[in-house]
């Protein structure tokens, strides 16, 4: 089967009810054995040192895999340097698809743009609501576990953070991905709560080195909220048609949109305090002026670029910020 590569979160049910495989790029480039050499060949290519990171990954990601039909990159409500990375694609005699996010989140403009994409896939409403119908029973057990996570307190941000995002492309093979994630449950009912005394919320796109998930564990916190990732999942739309669903999906839209889920998380989870993640040079660590306004909670931002461990200066500010959420407590 063909395989379709992608940008960011798009209606996954379309590419499997074609019978294709679905692959997250992201998942490529930072599951990769070496990702900074992911890097240095994009730059190597021409892209600018100051560019992101993760548009350079997914390039190096997307030329490492020769076997991929086509990739759809989403050009509004994601990252702004994807329409540019899609014209390099051009030049390189790869076949690409837009797709948008609509910043209205008007349900026609959507409609219209999955509709196209179902259209250029051979596919009509009905097979991919079937598709969905499906995927969702696999959703609802991820949903399962992030209540593991907040609520029986048996399960690590990290391992909530991974099966999440997974969710993407359920790694390509929704089925084995099931079999897998059943496996999983199990171990995790199995053991004895977490003892972490302060709550956090992630948000923000997932992060480039995963190793904060255990640092911030190490100093007596636990990640139980994961906001993109969390979105990556559509659990909070079960239910929905697949428009809906799309529309529903908050990361493409607008911050106040976000701010609504993050802000009924904080309640719901018992929020201690907030890390915010941004990429370097990306519009997006803006935002942290209105989220440090609006949440009611401490917030922390921290700031990667490239893959690695954890550098000195982002350990010390986030033990800080944790021995300071103690002191609250």
């Amino acid at each position: 089967m063909a395989k379709i590569g992608f940008t960011t979160t798009i209606p996954v049910e379309v590419i499997y009810a074609a019978g294709k495989i679905p692959i997250d790029l992201n998942n490529i480039f930072i599951g990769h054995s070496q990702p900074q050499g992911m890097l240095e060949r994009a730059e190597r290519r021409g892209f600018p040192r100051n560019c992101c990171a993760w548009i350079k990954g997914i390039y190096s990601s997307l030329i490492e895999q020769q076997d991929i039909e086509c990739i759809i990159g989403v050009v509004e409500g994601d990252c702004s340097n994807t329409r540019a990375l899609l014209e390099v694609l051009e030049v390189e005699g790869i076949r690409y698809i837009p797709f948008s996010y609509p910043v209205s989140r008007d349900i026609k403009r959507i409609k219209t743009e999955i509709d196209r994409l179902i259209h250029l896939f051979g596919q009509d409403t009905g097979s991919v609501n079937r598709m969905k119908d499906r995927l969702d029973r696999i959703r609802e057990k991820v949903g399962y576990l992030d209540r593991l996570t907040y609520i029986d307190n048996r399960i690590t941000g990290f391992e909530n953070h991974l099966w999440q995002v997974s969710c993407s492309d359920f790694e390509g093979d929704y089925t084995a991905f099931e079999k897998k994630l059943d496996g999983f449950i199990r171990t995790a009912e199995a053991r004895e709560q977490m003892p972490q005394q302060v709550r956090l919320g992630y948000i923000g796109v997932p992060p480039i080195f995963p190793a904060l998930y255990s640092f911030v564990e190490d100093c007596g916190a636990r990640v139980v909220y994961n906001e993109v990732q969390r979105q990556f999942t559509m659990v909070p739309a079960l239910g929905r048609d697949i428009y809906e669903t799309y529309r529903q999906f908050t990361y493409p839209y607008s911050l106040e949109t976000r701010l609504e889920d993050i802000q009924e998380a904080i309640k719901e989870r018992r929020l201690d305090g907030i890390l915010h993640y941004t990429q370097a040079f990306c519009f997006r660590g803006i935002e942290d002026i209105v989220i440090k306004e609006r949440l009611g909670v401490p917030v922390l931002m921290v700031e990667g670029d490239r893959p690695g461990e954890l550098d000195a200066r982002t350990k010390l500010r986030a033990e800080a910020f944790i021995e300071m959420l103690k002191d609250r407590k």
